[in-house]
């Protein structure tokens, strides 16, 4: 074990031996793992993407997402929340109305979105038909 790794381990911190990443509770075989831990999925990449700019109500995030249901959007948005990607704000109005945006350390996602929809945009691209 390396000094850095050693004073790591002493320390409580999270050891990083060269792809693995170790803390105190789960060993990640790479930072991909982490990433795909909190963003992975059919739904909660696509409910960052539509929360990055603007604030949105629950009933306008299920408009934004097609096919996604109730009790999906409700546990995805919570676990979005307690991974500190997504903030959820009440306002003390009659109906009692709520509205979700992503977090400064959900913002940080947004070069990792905007590669993902240019990826997509071109890998879609060179799956259509060519016209011959």
């Amino acid at each position: 074990m390396s000094a850095k790794e050693s004073l790591s381990a002493e320390s409580g911190n999270t050891v990083n031996t060269d792809k693995q990443l170790v803390g105190a509770d789960k060993t990640y075989s790479s930072p991909v793992e982490v990433t795909l831990e909190v963003v992975g999925g059919k739904w909660k990449s696509l409910l960052v993407y539509h929360l990055m700019d603007q604030p949105l109500r629950f009933s306008e995030l299920r408009r934004q997402v097609p096919g996604i249901t109730e009790k999906m959007l409700t546990q995805q948005l919570r676990e979005l929340e307690r991974d500190g990607i997504v903030s959820r704000t009440v306002f003390a109005e009659v109906p009692p109305r709520v509205e979700y945006v992503a977090t400064e350390h959900g913002r940080t996602l947004k070069p990792v979105l905007n590669a993902m929809c240019n990826w997509g945009r071109e890998h879609w691209q060179q799956s259509q038909p060519t016209e011959g």
